[in-house]
């Protein structure tokens, strides 16, 4: 086990590289100049000289891909050319809003997801199993701004209970600030619940048929024990990659959800660098959640080791 998870580490520098690569190539694509927009309207040919020497925008591609990836290695990501900033700092203080969004969108995903999933398979064609379906259909064929705008129309204008947007650090005000939160984490994890729904359902119906199963039943177990201890277990081990993974996409799909409810995390950060031509900004942010997938990924390999001892070597 320690060799494999050694071989997976190692397999993460390379990876890492190449997509510092394709971050800073493809930034590199967007159109416009940074020294102009940091310029502003009234800008002279001192100014724009003095920006590009300043951000080495005046240097060849490798060279300023170089002076990149060697301040990434010494942990400096660079500096916001908008608001004169380094981009660590960013970084520190908008991951942990998008981490809680996503984590919240994640156990609400789990709760529905997995539970719905396992009573489809336990029961089913029956009416419960029908349910649960047409609920992962709907959840699968709602856009996450209809949702967001319509739980905002309800919630907030209608009935008054929650706020419309906006967000509060739960270390000022912990009620305020899951008041803010569960409206963008409900639509976040609404999709992700029926994918999950489906996946632990088709996952079970294969444990149920399977030969341990028949003999914990054979054995006499109770029905609960049987569904819960042997197959859950077991069917638990694809779906695990699926957390993992999905949990990644949570991280970098918030970007639209951030947007209707107006929540400072990561996404509103990259649509706002992107627009303002903020370089610096996009690259170090898109790096991090790059970083995070990867590492998420061999979470998963350490999980699927934990849950099943068979993957052990």
């Amino acid at each position: 086990m320690l060799k494999y998870l050694l071989q997976r580490l190692g397999l993460m520098v390379p990876t890492l590289f190449f997509v510092s690569i394709l971050i800073f190539g493809l930034q590199q694509l967007l159109p416009g100049d940074p020294a102009l927009a940091l310029a502003g309207e009234e800008r002279s040919e001192e100014v724009l000289r003095y920006l590009r020497e300043k951000f080495h925008l005046d240097e060849p591609l490798p060279v300023r891909y170089w002076y990149w990836l060697s301040g990434v290695l010494h942990g400096d990501l660079g500096d916001s050319v908008r608001i004169q900033r380094p981009v660590l700092d960013l970084v520190v203080e908008k991951l942990p809003v998008t981490i809680q969004l996503a984590a919240m969108a994640m156990a609400i995903a789990l709760v529905i997801g997995i539970t719905a999933g396992v009573v489809s398979a336990v029961k089913r064609d029956t009416w419960l199993d029908y349910a649960a379906n047409v609920f992962a259909l709907w959840g699968l064929s709602t856009p996450n701004f209809w949702l967001g705008i319509l739980l905002i129309l309800l919630f907030a204008v209608q009935l008054g209970w929650l706020p419309a947007s906006g967000y509060v650090s739960p270390f000022e005000d912990l009620k305020a600030n899951l008041a803010a939160m569960i409206m963008p984490a409900f639509v976040l994890g609404n999709a992700f619940a029926a994918v999950l729904m489906r996946h632990t359902r088709s996952a079970m119906l294969q444990a149920m048929s399977t030969d341990y199963v028949r003999t914990a039943r054979a054995k006499g177990l109770a029905e609960g024990r049987v569904v819960l201890k042997h197959a859950l277990r077991n069917a638990m081990t694809p779906v695990i990659t699926l957390l993992a993974l999905d949990f990644g996409t949570l991280l970098s799909g918030a970007v639209l959800t951030e947007q209707i409810f107006s929540i400072p995390g990561f996404g509103k950060l990259i649509v706002d660098s992107v627009f303002n031509r903020d370089y610096a900004v996009v690259q170090g942010v898109v790096l991090v959640t790059s970083t995070i997938y990867i590492s998420l990924n061999l979470l998963a390999d350490i999980a699927y080791m934990l849950v099943n001892p068979r993957l052990r070597g």
